[in-house]
């Protein structure tokens, strides 16, 4: 079965299912290979708060949940970490889940000197956790755990890991427990791909230093790609403080088409009839210098179309407890309850070009990469890897990500 069906399958039966909202429980067993059960599991519920412990016999049970996509980690010292999705519809559900053992854990491990494991390691930590200033208080607790690997002739750097990341926040009060799929950093695009299942825990804190974090957790939610698409959800853009624009591609007509160019470009650098060595003379220097530069200017200019999108027309509802969007071009984002800092327009290297007569506020470029994109009432992406961010949403990563279940204070 395809991706595609599958997708549409699980949509299908979201969709004949979940118009009874009632409260459902994901229940189960956890055991190893040998089918033997495994006591004092941590079973977690990724992007939430939700979490519990397996009990003697290796059962669990998480409950009080809506009809939904979920997504459950399971951990066991010794073995390998494991994320089982489940799709709850009309009915409570029941997994089993088999986990299988880390032989790197079990066995003494060599280690092979890497001598850009370093600076390999900070890389990771910048395009992963961020460089906000909640970012500087971020720290991965077990980094031994991080795996390396970097292709030198296309410049990509990608990283994995055994177990899962411990990620320490003290801005805003979180442990989290991140389960990585995948990461990669392509430095020739300057593009950055991760996905992974981050399971949430309050850090211990005073009263006054709890105060304190809802505060800075408030900040992070608000003007988030979370807190947007929970807006779009209940068609509240406009009141949450958005306005949707969209960035068109023109064709760039000032730049001759390939086939142009390089007729001229293989036209001056054309051999002799009689075999003889190319002398380029100054004028066809020049003209070679020409048309190399044209072929070097883009095909497409973004042209930003300032008429509103309305939601609306944007959304669409096709299957309860979702919503849909499939647009072409790129959605230009503005949240206008926030400006942009000084740090971020001049250091961050993710801002944006903007109208000269618009405010700094927070911009952000969605990219739609596959379509159509699903999303959930709570903000949550059905397919994360559908869409691609520029702007504010590419500066803001693990260190200013709230829960799902995050209830944002009053206003």
């Amino acid at each position: 079965m395809t991706r595609l069906s599958l997708c549409c399958l699980i949509l299908l039966s979201l969709a004949k299912y979940s118009y009874g909202q009632g409260l459902y429980s994901i229940s189960g067993t956890v055991k190893d290979t040998k089918g033997e059960t495994l006591p004092g599991a941590g079973i977690y519920l990724s992007g939430y708060k939700i979490g519990t412990v397996a009990d003697n016999n290796g059962k669990f049970s998480l409950n009080n949940l809506k009809p939904g996509n979920y997504d459950v980690l399971v951990q066991v010292i010794g073995f390998l970490p494991q994320n089982k999705n489940v799709i709850i519809t009309n009915k409570s559900a029941t997994i089993e889940v088999v986990l299988q053992e880390n032989i790197t854990q079990l066995q003494e491990v060599v280690i092979r000197a890497d001598p850009e494991r370093q600076y390999h390691l900070e890389l990771f930590r910048k395009f992963f956790i961020g460089t906000t200033p909640h970012a500087k208080k971020c720290k991965i607790l077990n980094p031994q755990v991080i795996i390396t690997e970097y292709d030198k002739k296309n410049r990509i750097l990608k990283v994995t890991a055994n177990e899962f990341l411990i990620i320490e926040n003290k801005a805003l009060g979180y442990r989290i427990k991140y389960l990585l799929d995948y990461f990669e950093n392509n430095q020739s695009s300057n593009i950055v791909f991760y996905s992974g299942h981050p399971y949430f825990e309050e850090l211990k804190a005073s009263k006054s230093k709890k105060k304190e974090y809802l505060k800075y957790r408030d900040i992070a939610y608000r003007g988030s790609p979370q807190h947007f698409f929970q807006s779009l959800y209940q068609n509240k853009t406009n009141e949450e403080g958005y306005i949707i624009n969209k960035l068109i591609k023109i064709p760039n007509t000032n730049r001759p088409s390939d086939s142009v160019i390089n007729a001229h470009i293989n036209r001056i650098l054309r051999p002799p009839a009689n075999g003889g060595v190319v002398r380029i003379q100054v004028s066809a220097d020049d003209s070679l210098a020409y048309w190399s530069k044209l072929k070097r200017q883009p095909k497409f200019i973004n042209t930003l179309n300032r008429g509103n999108v309305l939601t609306d027309t944007l959304v669409k509802q096709i299957y309860p407890n979702l919503k849909t969007v499939n647009y072409s071009d790129a959605l230009y984002v503005i949240y206008t309850r926030e400006k942009e800092t000084v740090e971020y327009t001049n250091l961050s290297g993710h801002s944006v070009s903007r109208p000269l007569d618009m405010p700094n506020y927070q911009i952000s470029i969605v990219h739609q990469l596959e379509g159509p994109v699903n999303f959930f009432e709570n903000g949550g992406i059905y397919d994360p890897r559908s869409l691609l961010y520029e702007g504010f949403w590419a500066y803001e990563k693990i260190a200013d990500m709230v829960p799902l279940d995050y209830i944002p204070q009053s206003k």
